[in-house]
């Protein structure tokens, strides 16, 4: 019975407490912590956080399932410089006590601080780092960890994380001394590490973090452990699990697709995958616009109108007008020379679907960071892939469908029709084909090259003669076309407003000369005529036949039949939109630099270049799994972006909080020394829990 109860597992509850918490993210993996040493193992609890940010704070209280408190913890000469004013009347300044309330009157065993670190950013210039706004707000950093220690000084947490950019070791250094001071003061001891958190969370992004490691020397004696590392993973291992971007009624509103301004879209789709901004370096730009690539809407055109082919497709039909602007005859050729190896950089950076991503900041656009990526699910082949296609004559056709135009490599040949020679003009010195009971031209070889022309000659002196204007008209025959005899007349009365082509008459005019083929497009063949159509009565064959007609821009349209064509009903419109170039039909214009929209641009490498979505940001922080879902507070997806670019990795923080579980229970067991291979992820963290760098210089 005893052996039993020894063997029983104990549980020991670890508190943990979080300042600067933001929207959760650290308290969410630090209540995901495990810690097991012997028969005693760890249970955590959260005991609160506190933000100034009452969205983030209704957050928090969403990812970690506690109450949260909205205080700012600026005194009051802080809180004036960096808003630039006094404090309001209403304002007091945080104290110990409003501390203690926070974490629920209760004593933690770690404190987590994450104090804000855009003043130690290096996407902060120097010069504005230095101003008294963010001056003030660096000072934040040491007037938290002093109400902390102020708070708990009767009963000090076992441990103590700050967390901050690595920046801080340069332009916070003075800070960083101040705090070690005053930690050394209150009995802990201290070190400075540095860690990557997608290496402690296996996360598919690289995060480098600063982390300041304290230690209460009389609470947990030293330890040492010898973890193994845990590898980065692929970005497409996260976004791939996800919905495709804009999929909002799937996987809600966060995951639509930024909005971007149209020039910003254009230089990501140039930027090189696994490459940034610098790749747009090596365009040549004349003007403000690119030299070597034009843009166009994407769209597919029947007739395959300036089509460009991809270099592993086979080429359309040669035909005999095979010109760039009469089909698919341009290819996409992919031999060129790089000028520069891949870089990884901060600004446009564009990551492979199989890279891990860039750190994600505060910052949310694609501008200031390797925050879009190569995204090979672009929507699936071209359709209208049998436009032009032809045949083989051993091969099956392909389905039949409401179009008319289907091709095929007939073998026949074609200089006959069956024997019969139709439309066949014969030779004059051969003889003439068989006359049958249908001897027309269109039944076989019945006419006849025949080289008497007699022109000039007087058996055809009225062919085609045109009369001068001075002279008699010759005799009107019963045939009144133009080839049948002198039907023509030279006018001199020309009028040059309705001489050429297209010309219209007006109703009082004469019209021009009618010539063989007097079409609209070749003369004045045209008239205005001030008779409304609607003298047509019922019965006729032309009333209400709509051809070559146009529909004005408010009127509907009528029936769409199966040989919708512009000559045998009204499907024309007159579009108003024609003033100018940019009055046009938005499908055929490109937008404005400034012009905000979701695009997608296939880029040069077949990928769509675009910027993460707020979901696929929040995957990549482990803020939630790709087959979850995950509600922020608000509607902004800036701000959104904002909070989840300041969080801890719940996966990074599960990490760290294994390895101080650990720790706490070895101290309480009584242990003073182990050394074991066990899977704690924190190399550099366990060893900063075991050393005083002080100490040990």
């Amino acid at each position: 019975m005893s052996s039993r109860q020894s063997s029983a597992v104990e549980l020991r509850e670890i508190r943990h407490f979080h300042l600067f918490c933001g929207l959760g993210g650290g308290a969410r993996g630090f209540n995901r912590g495990s810690a097991r040493v012997g028969n005693m193992q760890a249970i955590f609890r959260c005991l609160g956080g506190i933000d100034v940010s009452a969205a983030a704070i209704r957050d928090f209280e969403r990812l970690a399932g506690v109450p949260g408190t909205v205080l700012d913890l600026f005194d009051a000469d802080q809180y004036a410089a960096f808003h630039g004013r006094s404090a309001p009347a209403d304002w007091r300044q945080a104290t110990p006590q409003d501390i203690q309330r926070a974490a629920g009157n209760e004593r933690p065993h770690i404190v987590f601080l994450s104090a804000p670190c855009k003043g130690f950013s290096g996407l902060l210039a120097e010069a504005l780092s230095l101003t008294d706004k963010y001056q003030a707000l660096n000072q934040l950093t040491l007037r938290g960890v002093w109400l902390m220690l102020e708070a708990f000084q009767d009963d000090p947490p076992e441990l103590i994380l700050f967390e901050n950019v690595p920046r801080i070791a340069r332009r916070g250094r003075a800070l960083l001394d101040r705090i070690v001071a005053l930690l050394r003061h209150y009995g802990y001891a201290v070190a400075e590490t540095t860690h990557d958190c997608g290496e402690l969370g296996g996360l598919a992004q690289t995060r480098k973090r600063f982390l300041l490691v304290a230690r209460h020397q009389k609470k947990v004696p030293p330890f040492l452990y010898e973890p193994p590392k845990r590898s980065l993973r692929s970005v497409g291992d996260i976004l791939g699990r996800l919905p495709l971007p804009g999929d909002v009624m799937q996987a809600g509103p966060m995951h639509r697709v930024p909005s971007l301004q149209w020039q910003t879209w254009v230089r990501l789709a140039f930027v090189e995958a696994g490459s940034d901004w610098r790749s747009l370096k090596r365009l040549r730009v004349e003007d403000g616009h690119l030299t070597d690539y034009a843009l166009a809407p994407d769209q597919t055109w029947r007739n395959g109108v300036l089509g460009v082919e991809s270099w592993d497709d086979p080429a359309g039909t040669v035909t005999g007008n095979s010109r760039p602007g009469t089909g698919s005859f341009s290819v996409a050729d992919p031999r060129w020379v790089s000028s520069d190896r891949w870089r990884d950089g901060q600004q446009y950076g564009v990551r492979r679907w199989n890279d891990t991503s860039g750190t994600i900041t505060g910052v949310k656009s694609p501008g200031q960071g390797t925050f879009a990526v190569a995204d090979p699910r672009h929507g699936g082949p071209a359709k209208f892939n049998n436009v032009y296609r032809i045949v083989p004559w051993n091969q099956p056709c392909p389905a039949v469908t409401s179009s008319r135009d289907g091709c095929i490599a007939d073998p026949r040949p074609t200089s006959g029709f069956e024997g019969q020679g139709k439309y066949r003009v014969t030779s004059w010195e051969e003889a003439s084909g068989t006359v049958i009971s249908s001897s027309t031209t269109g039944n076989g070889g019945f006419a006849v090259a025949d080289p008497r022309t007699g022109w000039p000659d007087s058996a055809h002196t009225s062919k085609l003669h045109v009369h001068r204007f001075e002279e008699p008209a010759r005799t009107v025959t019963g045939s009144d076309r133009v080839g049948s005899g002198a039907m023509c007349v030279a006018d001199p009365r020309t009028d040059e407003r309705r001489s050429g082509a297209l010309g219209v008459a007006a109703w009082t005019d004469h019209t021009g000369t009618v010539a063989g083929e007097s079409l609209p497009s070749n003369g004045s063949f045209a008239v205005a005529d001030p008779r409304p159509n609607l003298q047509r009565e019922k019965g006729d064959a032309y009333a209400n036949g709509g051809h070559y007609g146009v529909i004005g821009w408010s009127d509907t349209a009528n029936t769409v039949s199966g040989s919708g064509q512009h000559d045998n009903g009204a499907w024309s419109v007159a579009d108003p939109r024609h003033q100018d170039g940019n009055d046009r039909p938005d499908e055929a214009r490109l937008p404005t630099a400034q012009d905000r929209l979701v695009a997608v641009i296939r880029s040069l490498d077949g990928t769509w270049h675009r910027p993460f979505t707020t979901l696929e940001l929040a995957s990549l922080q482990s803020l939630v799994d790709p087959e979850g879902y995950l509600e922020l507070d608000g509607l902004s997806d800036a701000d959104w972006r904002e909070r989840i670019g300041n969080a801890v990795p719940p996966d990074a923080a599960q990490a760290i909080a294994d390895t101080m579980g650990t720790t706490l229970l070895l101290a309480w067991s009584g242990e003073s020394f182990m050394l074991s291979a066990m899977p704690i992820w924190v190399q550099q963290i366990a060893v900063g829990i075991s050393l005083d760098q002080a100490a040990a210089q």
